[in-house]
């Protein structure tokens, strides 16, 4: 069965989330977690607590045991955009974009369903 879990509108462009996410890709929950806490960049932090939520909604809403789920799909999807200006020489301006992602995570408890 396939759960999912969905954080909306993180502080993290999706390029830079993406690295994360594609570490994990394919794991298991726990390795995901693993793998997760030692990463260095400011990602992860966001991209467990996904993981965690994931695996949380197939244990009570479906009685899953967590420790035998696989991340069968992470993906970090574009959200909206800040835009700011930033002032330059001779009276110019540049525009900023600040960009924030979507995070959503499918787990599953059937390994053929993650490619092993």
């Amino acid at each position: 069965m396939q759960v999912r879990a969905i954080a909306k509108d993180i502080g993290i462009p999706p390029r830079k989330m993406r690295l994360v996410t594609n570490a994990v890709k394919g794991k298991t929950v726990i390795e995901a977690l693993a793998i997760l806490q030692f990463l260095p960049n400011a990602g992860a932090l966001p991209v467990s607590k996904v993981v965690a939520s994931a695996a949380a909604n197939a244990e009570n809403n479906y009685n899953l045991n967590p420790d035998d789920l696989y991340v069968l799909n992470i993906v970090a999807d574009d959200s909206f955009r800040i835009k700011r200006v930033k002032a330059r020489s001779r009276g110019q301006a540049a525009r900023i974009l600040r960009r924030f992602c979507h995070v959503t995570v499918i787990v599953s408890d059937n390994p053929a369903d993650a490619g092993r």
